[in-house]
């Protein structure tokens, strides 16, 4: 049935290649069994993402350009920085206490090894839906 619909079932996944390798040698059949559960949660990210695009960016900017909660965002953070993927610096300004999170050169590599492993994904789905 998976071959009917177009999706590979997981035995498929897990047999290796299907003649496609993606930018790293590895084969996007399985990949998809291996992506960075880390940053591939949708509020982590558009964390990782909205740094490297924007570089640092308070805590106010990055709540507000994601649409989140206080909780959430501070959840999400605490997370990717104890991973060394974010790092924060604390300053004051008058009485008010600012954070500012910025992506580290660990977090940037992830994030890159990401994209390319859903590009590689991508590839693959297109061209097996050519076939």
């Amino acid at each position: 049935m998976a071959a009917e619909s177009g999706a590979l079932s997981k035995r498929e996944l897990e047999s290796g290649p299907r003649g496609i390798e993606s930018v790293d040698g590895r084969h996007p059949e399985t990949e998809a069994l291996e992506l960075d559960r880390l940053i591939h949660e949708r509020v982590r990210l558009g964390i990782v993402s909205s740094l490297a695009v924007n570089g640092w960016l308070t805590f106010t900017d990055l709540r507000d350009l994601l649409g989140i909660t206080d909780g959430n965002l501070s959840a999400h953070a605490k997370r990717l920085e104890e991973a060394g993927y974010v790092k924060s610096k604390k300053s004051q300004e008058g009485r008010t206490s600012k954070t500012e999170y910025g992506l580290t050169a660990t977090g940037r590599k992830e994030l890159m090894a990401y994209l390319n492993h859903m590009e590689a994904i991508i590839q693959a789905t297109r061209q097996e839906g050519d076939e």
